[in-house]
């Protein structure tokens, strides 16, 4: 018996890692659009912790060395590594002289699902590298810097501890907001221990709610000449202090990590949500200074929820005049295409269609860093129905219907040590807000698409022409036409006006002697601007989004060229005749 105890136990692990193990590629047949068999396997179904995320991003890192680099730029708060994953095809030039995209999620600590959507364009653009040609070229010549998680300590925070589907907003520890002199005496209660912070209600005959007669989750407001069953007392918990409320305390709501940045930044009485001063949190600080290494950066994509949005600033209306008509002009093509991309998302702006917003970090990166910059927020009621919401009730519907009651918490009695009988009941915290696991991939792949679409709008420079022409006397005049075949130009027009970056530099590499450089203004009418200093290398500020800059030099000599251009929004480029 002692000799088959151990080879039933061998048998049984065996048998058991055989049943876990996954399809063999002959098994499976691609479904367009989704990578088959994919070197990291990972569920879309389902949301990630902070050690979670990190794990992802390693796997997908050893996976593909040669398009994936992770490094942390930062820690947060508490310590937690802010990752960063850098995509492209590292074997096709320099990273940092590609024009890149800064994607990041999470900023908000309920706010989660930007952060599998930052990982599922890593993701997916590593894994269908192989077999898609538009993802091959699109990575040799762009760069991907992909931060999952700008807000990990919030991230856990929400997860791990109590929460409704609204908190805790910061990554920030508990503070006094009750004023009262203790810290987290008045903080969230998980009454029935579930996890989540539902709603309390209590009979009384004198209260303005009654039971919906047709859905008894709900609760609605009786009319005028009616009489109520129950009134609604806010939010699970216990009111510590004894002032009459329950959860002042809660998590920190006064600081907002997204009025934290250094454009249009208002101290806190102005402003609420905004800390000590610009860039006084250490997540935002770490991006704020990654930023500044990295001027190739030429777009940007922040992901929140909810609302099915995408913004663009200004945050307040005094930034009107900052977004100037030809950068407008830019960020309207691209939005209006995240419309198409994204059923029920709609393309508005921060301050005329919702409220005015400082020190946020759209407008840093637009206005601060003359970076094209969204921010999406996550999650629209129309993907519930795919149609327009019709009722308050739709949630309730949806949650029946859908998620088959998973995501409300029924009512049940309760003994409050303050309210005494009552009841306890309402929506999960992963509801509401959060996409449901059967809708994550699939809007994770449409907003994915939206930031490819982002990322392949930005500058691509070609030398276009290289025309030589003999003066007479030994000289002669090469011409060349630097193009650029995308809609962004290498500098927004607010990096112009503020000389954000410097100038794009066209250079000419001859055996012969240089001896003057112009921009050509019109060719047609032979009408230049000379550069009297360091004529090798013509210094252009702006290369337009489908359009094209023509430059000219003198030399003495010589008879091949080689036309170098080095744009750090733009990219690099060569021509030789």
């Amino acid at each position: 018996m002692k000799r088959i105890i151990p080879f039933l136990f061998t048998l049984g692990c065996s048998l058991a890692v055989t049943a876990v193990q996954s399809q063999t590629a002959e098994q499976l047949f691609k479904a367009a659009g989704s990578p088959v068999n994919p070197k990291v396997a990972i569920t879309w179904n389902r949301y990630y912790d902070h050690a979670g995320i990190a794990e992802i991003l390693k796997k997908i890192a050893a996976a593909h060395p040669e398009l994936a680099r992770l490094q942390s730029i930062g820690k947060s708060y508490e310590g937690r590594d802010i990752w960063c994953i850098t995509i492209t095809d590292f074997k096709k030039g320099n990273p940092d002289k590609k024009p890149g995209m800064y994607i990041d999620g999470n900023i908000h600590s309920n706010e989660i699902q930007g952060a599998e959507f930052a990982m599922y364009t890593a993701w997916y653009m590593t894994e269908s590298f192989a077999d898609n040609r538009f993802v091959q070229e699109l990575l040799a010549d762009k760069v991907f810097y992909i931060i999952p998680t700008i807000n990990p300590d919030g991230r856990d925070s929400y997860m791990h501890q109590p929460n409704t589907a609204s908190s805790p907003r910061s990554g920030m520890k508990q503070i006094d907001n009750d004023g009262d002199g203790l810290v987290d005496e008045d903080k969230y209660d998980d009454l029935d221990g579930d996890g989540n912070i539902t709603q309390m209600r209590r009979r009384n005959p004198n209260g303005r709610y009654k039971i919906d007669p047709k859905d008894p989750r709900f609760m609605v407001r009786v009319g005028a000449d009616e009489k109520g069953e129950y009134e609604l007392l806010g939010g699970e918990g216990i009111d510590n202090d004894g002032d009459g409320r329950v959860n002042e305390d809660g998590y920190d709501f006064q600081y907002d990590p997204n009025r934290d940045w250094g454009w249009g930044w208002q101290p806190n009485y102005i402003q609420g949500g905004a800390y000590k001063y610009p860039f006084s949190l250490p997540e935002n600080r770490a991006v704020m200074e990654f930023v500044f290494k990295h001027p190739n950066i030429a777009a940007a994509q922040s992901f929140h929820n909810s609302g099915g949005m995408i913004l663009r600033g200004p945050g307040g209306q005094e930034d009107v005049g900052t977004y100037n008509a030809q950068d407008v002009q830019v960020y309207d093509m691209i939005g209006k295409k995240g419309e198409e991309l994204l059923p029920g998302y709609k393309y508005l702006v921060v301050y005329k269609d919702l409220y005015s917003a400082y020190g946020g970090e759209l407008d840093w990166f637009y206005a601060g860093r003359g970076i094209y910059t969204y921010s999406n927020e996550l999650w629209t009621g129309y993907l519930m129905y795919m149609r327009e919401l019709k009722g308050e009730n739709e949630l309730y519907n949806f949650d029946r219907d859908l998620l088959l009651g998973d995501g409300f918490v029924a009512w049940k009695e309760y003994d409050h040590p303050q309210y005494g009988k009552i009841e306890i009941g309402g929506f999960k915290k992963n509801t509401g807000r959060a996409h449901p696991g059967f809708l994550l991939e699939s809007d994770a792949h449409r907003n994915m698409a939206f930031s490819v679409y982002h990322l392949y709008s930005t500058p691509k420079l070609t030398v276009q022409e290289i025309a030589e022409k003999d003066l007479g006397g030994g000289l002669k005049e090469v011409t060349a036409v630097i193009s650029n075949e995308r809609i962004m130009p290498t500098h927004s027009s607010q990096d112009v006006k503020n000389r954000i970056e410097r100038p794009d530099y066209i250079s000419l590499v001859t055996s012969g002697k240089i001896l003057a450089g112009m921009r050509v203004e019109n060719r047609d009418m032979n009408i230049t601007s000379e550069q009297p200093n360091n004529p090798d290398t013509i210094e252009v500020p702006n290369i337009p989004g489908l359009g094209a800059v023509t430059v000219r030099w003198i030399i003495q000599g010589g008879g091949k060229y080689t036309v170098n251009v080095d744009s750090r929004k733009g990219g690099t480029a060569s021509g030789t005749k």
